[in-house]
């Protein structure tokens, strides 16, 4: 037998589907590909519903095993979500940031995720050892300390917790709330050129977790980023915290001649 076609009802109208019974690609496979795809480009908004596997595997003409692994590997990456008497529905895309010099707010909305930033912190403070060394300053020395939660689709992404030397810029928290960081900055004239970034992973504590709605011990993103701008001055010190269930980062590798 060769290809079946389906559609699925989507924020864009239908969404369609098809396997082909010829291909040595496993058929769950093909479908879950099928639907992440149509996740991350939109056809398949936050809240559309697939219905539930007995429904899908009519409509595809598959095995109901079939498509509940697929489901299944859908709902381990975070994209889907069961909900008895509801069926089957979409969650969100997974965050995929590319390792460039950009801010998770422009990133966020290149990528349709609709952002949104509560402060939860914005004042001054003393640079630690590691804060003085990232930025050039003395330990000790007076210095502007934000800490936000990003969120998109209502749901927190990061803990972002950024220090900056005093005076750089105007931390207006209704401006942090309504824009990126790195926005501000140009808006203010300083002139992003490059940065030095560690990335991590940790458990989540109790008091994180919380904060970022997973269980305490769900693994977690880390990110360090010391940011210059185009006279080699350290504008930023960048220590921040990601849901590894609804991010990921990108590298792109080449091979040296």
């Amino acid at each position: 037998m060769g290809k079946r076609d389906t559609d699925s009802a989507g924020a864009q109208g239908p969404v369609q589907f098809s396997v082909d019974r010829s291909s040595p690609v496993p058929l769950y496979f093909q479908l879950s590909q099928q639907l992440e795809a149509a996740i991350e480009t939109g056809g398949l908004a936050p809240g559309s519903l697939l219905g539930n596997e007995i429904e899908l595997a009519g409509r595809l003409g598959l095995s109901r095993p079939t498509v509940r692994q697929a489901i299944q590997s859908l709902v381990d990456k975070g994209l889907l979500v069961r909900r008895r008497g509801i069926g089957t529905q979409v969650v969100h895309s997974q965050v995929k940031r590319p390792l460039e010099l950009s801010s998770l707010y422009d990133d966020l909305e290149a990528a349709g995720q609709k952002p949104a930033t509560r402060v939860l912190l914005n004042t001054t403070t003393e640079a630690t050892a590691e804060v003085a060394a990232a930025l050039g300053v003395a330990e000790g020395t007076e210095v502007a300390l934000v800490e936000r939660l990003r969120l998109t689709h209502g749901e927190p992404v990061a803990h972002l917790r950024n220090h900056l030397p005093l005076g750089l810029l105007d931390l207006n928290t209704a401006k942090l709330e309504e824009t990126g960081l790195y926005r501000l900055m140009r808006a203010a004239g300083i002139t992003l050129h490059s940065a030095r970034q560690a990335v991590g992973a940790r458990a989540a504590g109790a008091e994180e977790g919380g904060r970022l709605d997973e269980a305490e011990g769900a693994p977690l993103l880390t990110m360090r980023r010391t940011t210059f701008d185009d006279t080699g001055r350290a504008v930023e010190f960048g220590s921040h915290v990601y849901r590894a269930s609804r991010y990921t980062f990108e590298f792109q590798l080449l091979v040296r001649p």
